[in-house]
């Protein structure tokens, strides 16, 4: 149950990422359609942060430390810009423009919203 509600959580941030960012859109035509592409995208978003961000941050740690962790909004961006390419790929009607400010903005309002959201909403761990 834990990842459905994860699952919702994150599909409401690039909901509000979508509302926020004029660079990122869900091209969907209806309701159901733009639920449906939100809810793909937040599990392509899940997979690739949980498959890719961790070797990332392994291969990169000392550019975490040289920065003092703030190449990890680079990284968001470039992760999220990546989901978009495997949404595109997919021919799923998501579209992030570029990775400034679109993917770097998009990826903190993501990360932001989700973060309110699951202090908010208990995920039942």
């Amino acid at each position: 149950m834990g990842i459905v509600i994860r699952l919702a959580v994150s599909a409401v941030a690039l909901w509000v990422a979508d509302l926020l960012i004029s660079g990122i859109r869900v091209t969907a035509e209806d309701t159901w359609g733009k639920i449906g592409t939100l809810i793909l995208v937040a599990v392509i978003f899940g997979a690739v942060n949980a498959v890719i961000k961790p070797v990332v941050k392994m291969v990169g740690c000392a550019f975490y430390v040289l920065t003092l962790g703030l190449i990890a909004i680079v990284v968001n961006g470039l992760l999220f810009l990546l989901t978009s390419a495997i949404a595109g790929g997919l021919d799923i009607p998501f579209q992030v423009e570029n990775f400034w400010p679109s993917a770097v903005l998009g990826a903190l309002i993501v990360g932001l919203v989700s973060w309110g959201l699951s202090i908010v909403v208990p995920d039942g761990q």
